[in-house]
């Protein structure tokens, strides 16, 4: 089992359950940092002095207060982590249910698991440690049928193009925005083809309607 935990958590009341997650799978020492900075810096010190943490549990979301922080989310704080300390496990455990963040997690951020906050949120945190240690790949069922369901035919400029409708940009404006930017095809023709494309993959009636489903499914 793992020998040494990290866990970024910067609300006291869910460091709690964790706790008692830690102290059934009998792991004693593990450390709880407030802050993505300071988490950081604890498993710097921590390979320098050849005590590595083997293990970091990340919330993705930290309060703002008057302390001034470089990393401000738990993607951040994985990201620098994974540069630095390849070999470490890492679990993210978080309220976040949107499916597009989550694939991202694992895709681009290279995590070992992932766990919901909520009810029985202990006994699946245990169970996830566990498998992680065993090498496995941990992705709650319902997160995993979800992600099976979002569309995978959304590219870079179909997210711009969702976000400039999202801030209220009409189609001339991000025809506009589009030659501005040298991106192609720019027509305002082509742009209202690729809308009524995207409202045909996700089942939206219109615009409006297209603009919450991609923004429930995280993809904007």
């Amino acid at each position: 089992m793992f020998k040494k935990i990290l866990i970024a958590e910067d609300h006291e009341v869910r460091n709690l359950g964790v706790v008692n997650a830690l102290t059934e799978l009998q792991i004693h020492h593990f450390d709880f940092v407030s802050y993505c900075d300071e988490a950081l810096n604890k498993i710097k010190t921590a390979d320098v002095e050849n005590k590595p943490y083997d293990l970091l549990i990340t919330d993705l979301s930290f309060d703002k207060d008057h302390f001034q922080q470089n990393l401000k989310s738990g993607q951040e704080l994985i990201s620098e982590v994974r540069n630095i300390h390849p070999q470490i496990k890492i679990i993210a455990f978080s309220i976040e249910n949107k499916p597009k963040i989550i694939d991202d997690l694992f895709k681009i951020y290279s995590i070992d698991g992932f766990v919901s906050k909520g009810r029985n949120d202990g006994k699946e945190l245990r169970n996830t440690i566990k498998k992680v240690f065993k090498g496995e790949t941990v992705i709650p069922q319902e997160i995993l049928n979800s992600i099976r369901n979002t569309p995978l035919t959304i590219s870079e400029k179909d997210e711009l193009l969702l976000n400039l409708l999202a801030k209220g940009f009409t189609q001339s404006e991000i025809e506009k925005h589009f030659k501005q930017s040298n991106i192609t095809p720019n027509s305002k023709s082509a742009i209202e083809k690729r809308l009524n494309e995207l409202r045909e993959i996700f089942n939206a009636k219109n615009n409006i309607e297209l603009i919450v489903i991609c923004k429930d499914l995280g993809i904007i």
